[in-house]
């Protein structure tokens, strides 16, 4: 069966590709004594890398490109560093996975081979990336064929036409296939092939929605003019355009060349527009940094992760540098690192009394370096844990002033002691330190303070592991800091609180507290109006509590409403809470800085978001929204017979008077193309602190359902009109097929 080519676009004759396709053998490193050669090529489809295992039952291994995370040139990952030596430095690369998948440590023969693979991965990994979604289906379509044609002779008879829709998810009864089999079967022979085929595929592609929105609009002779075009834009999505931008989508999107110089286009063309950003449901202006960045650090929300070493759970889950690499590469903006005394000098990170395992310090900050600013070039809050000697804390100083150089924050950023902290803007690609310290800031404008080398803080209070019986007994215990690990901290020292009025009186903007969950929630209940005043000034973080021995979250979204800026997350547990991080931080670039709503920024604001006073904040608006239809939704099981029952649930996330959710009816045995057309109205007062997550789920009357795929944005990053919802895994990567199809009006409510 021909391969409609998407994969192969713009990559024909490449070397790099041509090497890939031939393949070769590559040692696989496991371990000090688990190195074994591999044979690994790439498939036809552009798509597939193949590799052959020693295993019995697995001769054959493959893994798509679309689940490569990143390909790392160099002994860049832990377990190269750890079974290879420095020489083999030029021939070593890893493919890392999405997800919890383990990655591979590999090394080529020379290192003009490993440049080989490596380029060649990269351009295959980002050619895929750059398949329009469109492409993308008619892909995985494709391979789902290929798959179907059991006797490989490019033929597919009703049997194989059977299995195939069953293969993508899509349960239909026998006299629904026959009846499919005969419309396409136009040469009567039993089996279709060639352009029979195609029609098959056109047939099972159809979209009726997509026909009936297109048909309205398409009023030149059948197809759309620019004018129609406009009239759709303007009319059903509300958008402000001109005529010149209707022209411009033309052509960009339209695959037909003879419209195209018609200025019209086609169903295709106005498919393909609807799977560009441009026809997704998150505004496109939010893509980029759009929010004044210039404001007091404690003005912002920051994302902000929690045990950042942590792979797994925090009892006896791996650490490691990769963990904190994952956060960085998701926009995480305050890592934590977990301090304590190595046995040969040299600082570890690890999660204290428990199973976890150990890092170096020094390789934790090398990471951070190197991957800090890739997503984000906004400034990078490092929050210490610091439980270790005066000696091994003069050693962790050291590393972070010759690692991390000028771009350490190690004084304050103008010539007199500042009033306020400073901007994202002004700090843009620094580190700043969170941490305890000696003296206050304003010491280091003065003489006097020039005395102690090192005194005793009290013990970290902030510390998740309170609950274990060997801190409690050490609670009264002080900690000997040294002077060289104080004097950088700058902007956020870290102080134990009061209570709001001790804060009012005696905490200044730069000493900052931390707060467990439970404390933090019942604050942020209770006495809303004062944490919101308190955090005008000041930053809060919070915490999970130690209990959470599971690395589960809580719901960060009433601690947002309550101003608090470093809601720090497990990362590295999929969970409805992480996909909340994810989503309100898609927003302002995903630079992982929030800039909260003015009425969180005034210090006389009377909001409060459990009682909602009136106020500036109330700005009612009612959602309309129409759930119609999905496509190509993945199965949840791997087991033959299986096919998904989809329900649809829209949840919305805000104040408590916002916070609701409602669900579509379950569709039987379609994960294919299932239709709701059922609509919904939401009352949102306060749009501001909003989040709309779609969730799909297998629906299953006699247990809970199973997540299908997930998308959360805030509700202002909302679009009008009718739009694609991408949709992500539970790990927060993009499925890359998959989509809901809805309808959506934001009014002004009465």
């Amino acid at each position: 069966m021909e391969s409609n080519g998407t994969a192969e676009k713009g990559l024909e004759g490449d070397k790099d590709l041509q090497f890939l396709m031939n393949g070769g053998d590559l040692l696989k490193v496991r371990s000090g004594s688990w190195k074994k050669t591999r044979y690994y090529k790439l498939q036809e489809d552009c798509k597939t890398m193949w590799h052959e295992s020693k295993k019995a039952l697995k001769s054959k291994q493959t893994f798509s490109v679309e689940d490569i995370d990143e390909v790392r040139t160099g002994r860049q990952t832990e377990g190269l560093k750890k079974y290879t030596e420095d020489s083999v430095e030029g021939r070593a690369f890893s493919i890392l996975f999405k997800g919890r998948q383990k990655g591979l440590d590999l090394i080529a023969s020379s290192e003009e081979e490993a440049k080989k693979w490596v380029g060649g991965l990269e351009k295959v990994i980002s050619n895929v990336k750059n398949l329009t979604l469109q492409e993308k289906r008619e892909h995985w379509i494709y391979s789902c064929m290929r798959k179907a044609d059991k006797n490989l002779d490019s033929k597919i008879s009703q049997k194989e036409l059977k299995s195939f829709l069953h293969t993508i998810n899509f349960e239909v009864s026998e006299d629904y296939a026959e009846m499919l089999f005969q419309k396409c079967d136009q040469s009567k022979c039993g089996f279709l092939e060639g352009k029979e085929i195609e029609l098959f595929y056109k047939t099972l592609t159809q979209r009726e929605e997509i026909d009936v929105i297109y048909g309205e609009y398409a009023k030149t002779g059948g197809l759309m003019s620019a004018t129609d075009l406009l009239n759709f834009l303007l009319n059903e999505q509300q958008e402000e355009v001109s005529q010149n931008d209707a022209l411009q989508l033309i052509e960009k999107y339209e695959l037909d060349e003879n419209a195209k110089a018609k200025q019209q286009m086609t169903k295709d063309g106005f498919l393909m527009y609807l799977h560009q950003p441009e026809g997704l449901i998150f505004n496109l202006a939010h893509k980029s940094v759009y929010q004044d960045m210039n404001q007091p650090l404690n003005h912002y929300f920051i994302s902000s992760s929690h045990n950042t070493y942590l792979l797994e759970d925090q009892l006896k889950g791996p650490s490691s540098t990769e963990a904190y690499i994952k956060a960085l590469l998701k926009g995480c903006r305050c890592v934590e690192l977990d301090c304590w005394d190595g046995s040969d000098g040299e600082p570890v990170i690890y999660h204290g009394y428990t199973l976890t395992s150990k890092i170096l310090f020094i390789d934790v900050i090398k990471a951070i370096k190197e991957y800090a600013f890739k997503t984000s070039e906004y400034p990078v809050i490092l929050s210490v844990e610091n439980h270790c000697s005066v000696e091994q804390q003069k050693i962790m100083a050291e590393h972070l002033i010759s690692i991390l150089g000028s771009a350490l924050v190690t004084k304050p950023l103008g010539d007199q002691m500042p009033t306020c902290l400073p901007s994202p803007e002004e700090l843009k690609g620094r580190f700043i330190v969170k941490g305890k310290r000696l003296d206050k800031l304003e010491g280091i404008f003065s003489e006097e303070s020039k005395t102690a080398e090192e005194e005793s803080v009290s013990e970290e209070e902030d510390d998740e592991g309170e609950e274990d019986q060997e801190k409690s007994n050490q609670k009264s215990k002080s900690l000997k800091l040294a002077k060289e690990l104080s004097d950088i901290v700058i902007y956020c020292k870290s102080v134990h609180f009061h209570g709001f009025e001790d804060s009012r009186e005696k905490q200044s903007f730069y000493e900052m507290a931390s707060f467990k969950e439970g404390k933090a929630v019942t604050l942020a209940t209770v006495s809303a109006n004062d944490y919101i005043h308190h955090n005008t000034d000041k930053l809060s973080r919070i915490y999970p509590a130690g209990m959470r021995t599971d690395s589960s979250n809580y719901n960060p979204v009433p601690l947002w409403n309550a101003g608090c800026q470093i809601v720090a997350l497990n990362f590295q547990t999929p969970c409805p809470e992480m996909d909340l991080n994810q989503g309100f931080f898609l927003q302002n670039g995903q630079s992982g800085y929030n800039l909260k709503p003015s009425f969180l920024r005034d210090r006389d604001t009377k909001f409060d978001p459990i009682n909602l006073p009136q106020g500036p904040w109330l700005k009612k608006k009612s959602l309309h929204l129409m759930v119609i239809s999905a496509q190509q939704l993945p199965k949840v099981s791997n087991r033959k017979s299986s096919i998904v029952d989809p329900i649809v649930k829209v949840q919305i996330y805000g104040v408590p008077a916002d916070t609701t959710a409602a669900e579509t009816q379950s569709i039987d045995n379609n994960g294919f193309n299932p239709m709701w057309n059922e609509n919904f109205k939401f009352d949102v007062r306060v749009p501001d602190l909003a989040l709309v997550r779609f969730l799909i789920e297998d629906y299953d009357s006699t247990s809970n359902n199973e997540f299908i795929g997930q998308y959360t944005l805030p509700f202002n990053s909302l679009k009008n009109g009718y739009h694609h919802v991408p949709l992500l895994t539970k790990n927060g990567d993009l499925l890359s097929s998959a989509g809901l199809f809805v309808h959506i009006m934001v009014m002004d409510a009465e």
